[in-house]
């Protein structure tokens, strides 16, 4: 299994303490944490976007960036790129701009978002949702693979005119996956494009999000994708990640901030059935624990979601020095024995895109087309079987 840690940038006060960091600080912070996760090991750094409530991760962009600056080595990922509420043009080229300054480590993850308020914020109707996603994508998705691009749509001005993009991805398309949380909608159109699925798993039980990934690998094979491409990756829930000597322990230390956060937490359709500390660690996503049982934890979800890459979160409400600390132990405890009973081919050899980034020495520099031809391979292989 491949390990992320992702911050969705919220900005809030510790319900125990009071305590908050400065906006200046907490920003800051995010990059340091991006660093020191390419210190220990982790895989890939995501950051979030959301344009309304306590969060200040509206322009990931940025941060993406002054990661890049700061790293050479972790994936870069967003967590999700609100692609609903875009400019694909302008996505397309403040994300090639990431890919270049950090030598083609960039991977998207995008989605339409979870915060209704987005949409009037940007004069765009919440019921046309799915449908800007789906269009929005079909048109980043030429706009990122194909030179003098004209296309016309239903949402956006139509681009008449021959157009290209600039600055052009490193090489080739950077891998684009599909966040889902609610609706089989998203798992769907990841399907039909033959991208992998990354499900936020992280405040319903876990048997709600099984469904949106038994339908996406239903859907994938319906439409006869390579399955050696077919990758989910999974979040940890809302609580984020706390790992101490035992279970007990970590429920003492972290359970007054988890529930006071919870409790503060009031968005009727979006809040967490897991309201105390017991029942979030006995059932619900939240990796908090004694390293064992965050390990247990971990492979019985991939257990039931055959997942390959895991998503983890600090706890950003705690002391700084504390969420490195957190961040440190789950590197050294817990990641090595999840890897050793969880082996994936995301990023190895076998997938086109482990080579990608500038680091590892591709010899295949267009990933994505690599892909794409392993989809039309599968297909005709598969007519063939049927013929004869």
């Amino acid at each position: 299994m491949k390990f992320q840690v992702l911050d969705i940038i919220p900005h809030l006060k510790n319900p125990v303490t009071g305590e908050i960091v400065s906006t200046a600080d907490r920003l800051n912070q995010v990059v340091q944490t991006a660093r020191r996760a390419e210190e220990l090991g982790y895989d890939s750094f995501s950051v979030g976007e959301r344009h309304a409530g306590e969060f200040i991760s509206s322009s990931p962009t940025t941060v993406l960036a002054a990661i890049a600056a700061v790293t050479s080595r972790i994936r870069l990922q967003s967590g999700v790129t609100v692609l609903s509420v875009l400019d694909p043009v302008r996505v397309a080229e403040d994300y090639a701009t990431i890919d270049q300054l950090s030598r083609r480590r960039l991977e998207l993850v995008i989605g339409k978002g979870n915060e209704v308020l987005q949409y009037p914020l940007f004069g765009l109707d919440l019921a046309d949702q799915w449908g800007l996603l789906e269009e929005k994508y079909a048109l980043l998705r030429r706009l990122w693979r194909e030179e003098d691009v004209t296309w016309s749509g239903r949402f956006r001005p139509a681009l008449p005119d021959k157009t290209t993009t600039t600055p052009r991805p490193y090489a080739g398309s950077p891998r684009i996956w599909h966040g889902s949380a609610t609706t089989l909608t998203s798992a769907a159109l990841a399907a039909r494009w033959g991208d992998p699925l990354f499900t936020a798993n992280a405040i319903q039980p876990r048997e709600n999000y099984k469904v949106l990934i038994d339908h996406y690998v239903a859907e994938y094979e319906r439409h006869g994708h390579d399955p050696r491409h077919r990758y989910v990756g999974s979040g940890s829930g809302a609580g984020g990640v706390f790992i101490a000597d035992t279970t007990q322990e970590a429920k003492r230390q972290y359970g007054p901030v988890y529930e006071g956060l919870a409790a503060a937490r009031n968005v009727p359709g979006n809040n967490s059935p897991f309201r105390d500390i017991d029942h979030a660690v006995a059932e619900g996503p939240a990796l908090v624990g004694g390293p064992e049982q965050v390990i247990d934890k971990i492979l019985s979800y991939h257990e039931l979601y055959g997942h390959s890459l895991q998503s983890i979160s600090p706890p950003t409400t705690l002391p700084f020095e504390q969420q490195l600390d957190i961040l440190e132990r789950f590197a050294l405890e817990v990641v090595p024995a999840v890897r050793a009973s969880a082996p994936t081919t995301l990023w190895e050899s076998a997938d086109p895109f482990g080579g990608r980034p500038g680091f590892a020495g591709a010899t295949q520099p267009d990933a994505a087309s690599a892909v794409t031809t392993d989809h039309d391979n599968h297909r005709s292989d598969i007519a063939y079987v049927y013929a004869h």
